[in-house]
């Protein structure tokens, strides 16, 4: 899975799940200023990583993530394990 497919599928979590605006979900856009999520929201879109990837997250791995870019390398690290 590309950077790009899966920047796709997470414009489609995050506004099915949250009703984030897609164009509004960029790679340097903060998950938490930018997009205003909390803590709770964070780790429904840690759920839905997991979801995305089949493979369970260790909460260090979710710790440092804060940019869409973030989610992305996480996913694709977790894809490529």
């Amino acid at each position: 899975m590309s950077d790009e497919d899966i920047l796709a599928r997470l414009r489609q979590v995050l506004h099915d799940t949250f009703e984030i605006e897609p164009a509004r979900v960029t790679p340097s856009a903060h998950l938490f200023t930018d997009l205003e999520l909390d803590s709770i929201d964070a780790v429904d879109l840690a759920i839905q990583v997991q979801d995305m990837t089949g493979t369970r997250i260790k909460p260090e791995d979710f710790k440092s993530v804060r940019t869409v870019s973030d989610v992305v390398a996480t996913v694709k690290t977790l894809l490529d394990r």
